[in-house]
């Protein structure tokens, strides 16, 4: 009799052991599977893990431009999108995603990415204006740059682009180090409405800027580009008095 309720007594608390372990905290469902990260296409979970960083929450705007600005997103065609974020931008922080370029994400999740950005453009929102192409159509002056800087831009960025009551220096050596020549482009262009800044028709009341005028400003910052960024401070001088410098 003992062995008997002794027996039954293991097969019960067994029992219990076994739908305890099947109810744990943590353990995955028996309908659960895990999706490899590759297979992954969800645009706001992509999006999430690979842009909002730079580019903000939504494409609102960061370290980097808002890709939901209407603006860029009506002079960015789909080739323009997919290929940044595919190919990168060599020497600027935006990294190479594809992994046909050394990135973790395949190409339906670069076309995912495209389809969801481009999901944020909307209809007429330059109101019938027609922007200027996204790349330069011809060479830019830096003399008449100077010129067009001091028209459309000096008023926010001071005289010399170091800086004024309304803007920050869009002449910083480290600034100027980590864009390209494109990416000054297409904030002249598109401007950074998130940071105060009009796009290329807000800058003098009806007197957008014309095509040209924005490939000779930007012409004008590029050649304000130090050869050898990140050396902000002249090289010390010796002081005779101490022999050492100062």
């Amino acid at each position: 009799m003992n062995c008997r309720i002794i027996g039954s007594t293991l097969a019960v608390f067994a029992l219990a052991v076994c739908v305890a372990c099947g109810n744990s905290s943590g353990r995955p469902a028996q309908d659960s599977a895990v999706v490899p990260p590759d297979q992954i296409v969800d645009f706001s979970v992509l999006y999430a893990q690979n842009c909002a960083g730079c580019h903000g929450v939504e494409g609102s705007g960061g370290a980097a431009l808002a890709l939901a600005n209407p603006t860029f997103l009506a002079i960015a065609d789909d080739s323009v999108i997919r290929r940044t974020a595919a190919k990168g931008v060599p020497g600027t922080p935006m990294p190479a995603f594809a992994q046909s370029a050394g990135g973790m994400l395949t190409d339906k999740q670069i076309d995912a990415l495209v389809r969801g950005i481009r999901s944020w453009a909307k209809p007429n929102a330059l109101r019938d204006a027609i922007p200027p192409p996204y790349a330069a159509q011809s060479p830019g002056d830096a003399q008449h740059g100077a010129d067009a800087y001091r028209t459309y831009c000096a008023s926010c960025h001071g005289v010399e682009g170091r800086g004024g009551s309304k803007a920050s220096s869009i002449v910083d050596g480290s600034f100027l180090a980590l864009v390209s020549d494109q990416q000054l482009r297409t904030i002249v262009i598109a401007g950074r409405p998130e940071l105060g800044a009009p796009d290329w028709r807000g800058d003098v009341e009806g007197r957008p800027l014309s095509a040209q005028d924005i490939s000779d400003v930007v012409a004008w910052l590029s050649s304000q580009r130090p050869k050898f960024p990140g050396q902000p401070y002249p090289t010390a001088s010796k002081n005779p008095a101490n022999g050492g410098s100062r």
